[in-house]
């Protein structure tokens, strides 16, 4: 059997014929492919694993352990995670000035693909997000809040100090793999599809660029959205 020339060396040689071609990445993706197809080379496409959903049982204990810490915001954080499904680099980027309490809807500004678009939240969970607005907000009238969620430096939080606080109560609640803001997404949605959401409802506030996208776990209106979420969203395991 022929002995194969590295990957990389093999690169260097092809780069020498295709530099002068000035290539850009979709220029190089369609040689590619169309080599592909020259080498009659298939494509092979490997099985998406499962991710890890947690059962609403580890929901409600971890649930009781923020709740029992006595962290208002902590348990604003996690409810926030749970009834819209956002992102941790998309919610510690929302600003007081995104929240819509009179649609109850979430604004996400510049989220995965720099798309923007609008996520519902409960008419139950109206109140107590208005508080902590508020509450957050008249302590200090010489500091004027930005963000949802700041931390006690008055600065909002990154990616990794959200990471931390979950990590923090998933140890309290004796869990061997930690609840991390993914899982939380990926329950939401589970539970959404469980209780008879279809794929293009739950798309429009998902960020996901298609339904293709949803099928591991036709675009509507945020409005047919919401109207659909509403009629469920009252049976979610945590209040």
């Amino acid at each position: 059997m022929i002995e194969r020339t590295t990957a990389q060396k093999k690169a260097k040689e092809l780069s020498k014929f295709l530099r002068e071609e000035n290539p850009d990445y979709d220029y190089l993706k369609n040689v590619f492919k169309y080599l592909r197809k020259e080498l009659e080379i298939e494509v092979v496409s490997k099985n998406k694993k499962l991710p890890y959903v947690p059962t609403e049982d580890e929901l409600k204990k971890f649930y009781d352990i923020i709740w029992e810490s006595d962290k208002h915001q902590d348990v604003i954080i996690l409810k926030t995670f749970l009834y819209t499904g956002i992102r941790v680099s998309e919610l510690i980027n929302v600003k007081l000035t995104d929240v819509d309490f009179r649609n109850c809807q979430i604004r996400i500004s510049e989220g995965k693909g720099n798309k923007d678009r609008m996520v519902p939240f409960p008419d139950t969970f109206r109140e107590i997000l208005s508080m902590h607005c508020k509450l957050n907000t008249s302590n200090d009238s010489k500091y004027k809040r930005t963000y949802l969620f700041e931390s006690s430096w008055k600065k909002k939080y990154t990616d990794r100090g959200i990471r931390k606080i979950l990590a923090k109560y998933s140890k309290e609640a004796g869990f061997e793999r930690n609840i991390s803001p993914h899982k939380l997404r990926h329950f939401l949605f589970t539970w959404l599809k469980r209780n008879g959401i279809d794929d293009a409802l739950i798309q429009p506030y998902s960020g996901h660029e298609s339904r293709k996208s949803l099928e591991i776990y036709s675009k509507l209106s945020i409005t047919d959205a919401q109207n659909e979420y509403n009629s469920v969203i009252k049976n979610f395991p945590i209040w």
